[in-house]
């Protein structure tokens, strides 16, 4: 079997897929931290920290982290989400080393330079209003909050232009430290790997991380029901329905994710055979599934005509 794994005496995990045939590496840094792990005055600062990650280190500065991994024909990115941070490269087999020191450089070393900070908060609030003006977007938002009513999960990832403003880099340096420990991170690589060469390098460039674990996030509480109606003035209407689901580790999992697809989960599901195809009520209607740690949310989503809504 092509997979390994190996814990690190820091705590940290690495697990690489070699796939010799190939000439080129997928490689990620996946931290257990996210949305979910913020405290009200913490809104938006797990995406904050994915962004100035880039925005320079003790060894190079912005232009030099993107550069160096783009003057070698790859390329480098990161997400945030409820309960990771993740942060990857793809790059040639040749340069593999080169992708894990940059990926070490920025989370070990960053540098918070207070007028990158200003600036990529302003990005970021242009991002929130993108966000704002795509309903599909917000009518999620708005479904989040009722699921997990005032709790970190129910809260959008962005944060807010309000608590964007107060955040600065020692409370970036702080929540760097809290959250980001050895047995919360894993490393993976697949392609033109080699296992005992990414655990080497791991070994060495990670060694800074904290070997105790992070805090554990609120327990989620899914919410007693409901429903929101928000009026905007747009040509079509954004549904959504959801019920609480089932967590990643429950082995119910597997059924409920046929049931999903087999519901609404491509042309030949249910869904669209019926809302689409047979009643013409709307151009996309799918079913969803989201497994957290402790939880999750499975529902529909659709988008109609006003005159359809009721039907």
């Amino acid at each position: 079997m092509s997979v390994e794994g190996s814990k690190l005496p820091s705590g940290l995990t690495v697990i690489t897929d070699t796939m010799p045939h190939l000439e080129t590496a997928a490689l990620g840094v996946w931290a257990g931290v996210g949305g979910r792990d913020e405290k009200p005055n913490e809104h938006g600062i797990s995406h904050l920290l994915e962004h100035m990650a880039f925005k320079g280190t003790s060894k190079r500065n912005a232009r030099e982290i993107v550069e160096e991994i783009e003057a070698v024909g790859g390329d480098l990115n990161a997400g945030t989400s409820t309960e990771t941070t993740a942060y990857y490269a793809r790059v040639m087999k040749a340069d593999v080393t080169l992708a894990l020191d940059v990926l070490a450089d920025i989370l070990a070393n960053p540098s918070f330079v207070p007028d990158e900070l200003e600036r990529e908060k302003s990005v970021i609030v242009q991002e929130i209003g993108a966000a704002q003006d795509t309903p599909d977007d917000v009518v999620f938002e708005h479904l989040n909050e009722l699921c997990f009513p005032e709790q970190p999960m129910g809260r959008s990832l962005l944060g807010t232009a309000k608590t964007l403003k107060s955040f600065d880099r020692d409370m970036l340096r702080g929540y760097l430290s809290t959250h980001y420990r050895g047995p919360d991170m894993v490393v993976s690589a697949a392609g033109a790997v080699d296992h005992a060469r990414v655990v080497d390098e791991v070994t060495k460039k990670f060694a800074s991380f904290d070997k105790t674990p992070g805090p554990k996030p609120q327990v989620a509480m899914f919410g007693k029901g409901g429903s929101r109606v928000v009026h905007r003035d747009l040509e079509q209407a954004h549904l959504t329905l959801a019920l609480e689901g089932v967590p990643q580790s429950d082995l119910s999992l597997y059924s409920l994710q046929v049931f999903t697809n087999t519901l609404g989960g491509g042309m030949s599901s249910r869904l669209f055979q019926e809302v689409r195809e047979k009643r013409g009520l709307c151009y996309s209607i799918y079913a969803f599934h989201w497994g957290f740690s402790d939880t999750g949310i499975f529902g529909v989503h659709s988008a109609t005509g006003q005159g359809d809504i009721a039907e």
